[in-house]
């Protein structure tokens, strides 16, 4: 096709995108994106069935989120912890007395205006007493930890 404009030109014709490099940009990216995104994941050692209930929300930002584990251990550590209830912070057992030093751990690791944004959600077993849960709580007023959240199972049936 000749141009309106210009008559006296020849037909011009668009050149090929070259894609050679495309595979090696998709390649850098992902390797970016593996390396730089951290999965947080926890080996639990603890047994956990999340209580049931109807009015539960999502929790926003889960990088503001700290989790404690509350529940029977798992047959493989009956045998050194026994079968009461016990805590678990990030991959370890532990007492009511280091759950001060957990707190501030945590918040060591976020920016100082994020501190006071963290959230401690705690996973209970359905089962487990309310006494240790009551001790948890005191520890974290103890830590200035004051944003509480329970885990649960969001259900529609109300009785």
């Amino acid at each position: 096709m000749k141009s309106k404009f210009r008559p006296n030109e020849e037909e011009r014709t668009v050149g090929q995108i070259n894609t050679a490099s495309l595979p090696d940009i998709i390649f850098m990216l992902l390797f970016f994106f593996m390396v730089t995104t951290v999965m947080r994941e926890v080996d639990l050692k603890v047994n956990i069935h999340v209580p049931e209930a109807t009015e539960a929300k999502k929790l926003e930002k889960k990088s503001l989120v700290s989790f404690i584990y509350v529940g029977k251990p798992l047959p493989r550590f009956q045998k050194m912890f026994g079968t009461e209830p016990r805590i678990q912070l990030n991959d370890q057992f532990r007492t009511v007395g280091d759950i001060q030093d957990f707190i501030a751990q945590e918040k060591d690791q976020l920016n100082e205006a994020d501190r006071n944004k963290l959230t401690v959600s705690m996973k209970v077993d359905e089962n487990t007493k309310m006494g240790i849960v009551t001790d948890i709580k005191q520890a974290l007023r103890r830590a200035n930890a004051l944003k509480i959240s329970y885990s649960s199972i969001k259900t529609n049936k109300i009785e």
